[in-house]
């Protein structure tokens, strides 16, 4: 085993910041594409060509988180191969993880192209919106397997302790984006399918990348046998991975629910919600790094029986958590007009979106934990609490725009997220508590 990559060994912080870093560069730098994205159709295009493309923020959850949570569960099958020193049962978990991604790539980009004008319609989306929100989806979804192939070969390397590969692969990436969002854009006076074209690009360039790392890559020189058929590690794939698939289905089926009931108050609703939930994303970056980080770092020392270490890499992550909430919470709270400006022209919209980065930006901490807590449950191998804890979501977030909307606004669907996160962090946290518990029961307590 490459000791430079063995997270089972070493003093636990550093491994894990050494681990954490190249992951929060790469998570950081697809955030800047996706807000450069934005602030380029924004910018270019209008605040309706910004709605049209941010509508369709929960509907990518719902396809694109899929396949993510799938590839997700992948990667523990991996690491805890890769933790016991278990080789060959690692290249041929990778063999399995690609076939089973072919098929699901197949059946998510048909499936989203016969759904998404329906599902638009069904979301009372703008008619101003539909258009421009057929084409940007259309071709999203057309290149959804440079974005099932990246996250794939992600996963595939920061299982094996590689975080840096992907995070070359996204600054690369992401340059190439920003600068194809201003050529089609502003030179070629493209609408929005110059965007999507530029994403589904640099999401393939990162794909391609991973994947030349993954081929030269020693322990990976795969041979005949390991292409043999297994049914019992196939159904170990599935029963991981569809859980965490599941898990971001349910959670995106929340956000489309939260988002036909803005869309209902009109395109300045959906402009401002899409800003929104840009900004969310970016600034609960580190945590949710730190949970990719503490997922693979478990699943590894799962595998090697160091449950000593699992504790203490928590406790690492935790306080990761509380310095991003103190940061970046602070921000939302203190600058949120400013961050409002920075993406919309309109007064109203601007204000809308202001409320709710003030809001969500002090109750930061709860989702921060969150992602900690519920990475580290699926590391353990025990993915049911995680989408457990995705249906407490959905049902905490529609519950609570439901009831809120019709009578304080806008601010409703900043109050649904806080709800949604309290129910799941606690949920998350009892899991692991009780799963760690018998962890220690079975070995033991030793190591």
């Amino acid at each position: 085993m490459n000791q430079n990559n063995d997270l089972t060994e070493g003093k636990v912080s550093s491994k894990l910041l050494s681990f954490f870093f190249p992951m929060l560069f790469t998570n950081l730098f697809q955030q800047i594409y996706s807000v450069a994205d934005t602030a380029i159709v924004g910018k270019g295009l209008g605040d309706n060509a910004l709605g049209a493309v941010g509508n369709l923020s929960s509907l990518s959850l719902l396809i694109i988180g899929f396949s993510t949570g799938m590839t997700g569960g992948f990667a523990v099958i991996f690491a805890q191969n890769y933790g016991l020193g278990n080789i060959s049962a690692v290249r041929k978990s990778i063999v399995l993880s690609v076939k089973l991604s072919v098929a699901m790539t197949i059946i998510l980009t048909i499936t989203g192209c016969i759904l998404l004008k329906p599902i638009l319609i069904l979301m009372q989306t703008d008619k101003a919106l539909i258009s421009d929100g057929l084409k940007y989806g259309y071709i999203i979804l057309g290149g959804l397997t440079a974005t099932v192939a990246y996250n794939l070969c992600s996963s595939i390397l920061r299982s094996l302790g590689d975080s840096k590969t992907p995070a070359i692969a996204i600054i690369l990436s992401s340059a190439v984006n920003i600068a194809l969002d201003y050529l089609f854009i502003f030179i070629c006076n493209a609408s929005v399918e110059g965007a999507a074209f530029a994403t589904i690009f640099a999401q393939a360039l990162s794909a391609f990348i991973c994947f030349l790392k993954i081929k030269h890559t020693s322990n990976l020189q795969f041979c005949k046998e390991n292409f043999d058929r297994d049914k019992e590690m196939c159904l170990l794939l599935l029963k991981n991975g569809m859980p965490m698939a599941l898990m971001n289905a349910i959670t995106a089926l929340g956000c489309m629910v939260v988002q036909r009931s803005v869309n209902d108050y009109g395109s300045r609703y959906t402009s401002a919600y899409s800003v929104c939930s840009k900004y969310l994303n970016l600034f609960m970056l580190p945590s949710l790094t730190s949970g990719f980080a503490i997922s693979a770092f478990v699943s590894q020392n799962y595998g090697a029986g160091k449950t000593k270490r699992i504790r203490q890499g928590i406790r690492v992550c935790v306080v990761i958590a509380l310095v991003s909430y103190l940061l970046l919470g602070s921000v939302m709270v203190f600058l949120p007009k400013q961050l409002a400006v920075f993406m919309l022209n309109e007064s109203e919209t601007i204000s809308l979106t202001s409320q709710y980065l003030r809001i969500c930006g002090v109750g930061l901490i709860l989702i921060n934990l969150l992602f900690v807590y519920r990475n580290a449950v699926q590391g353990l191998g025990y993915p049911f609490i995680p989408m457990l804890s995705g249906i407490v979501e959905m049902i905490l977030r529609i519950l609570a725009i439901i009831l809120l909307l019709p009578s304080i606004g806008f601010q409703a669907t900043a109050y649904a997220e806080l709800i949604a996160w309290i129910g799941a962090l606690l949920l998350n946290i009892v899991g692991f508590k009780r799963y760690i518990c018998r962890i220690n029961v079975n070995t033991g307590g030793q190591k």
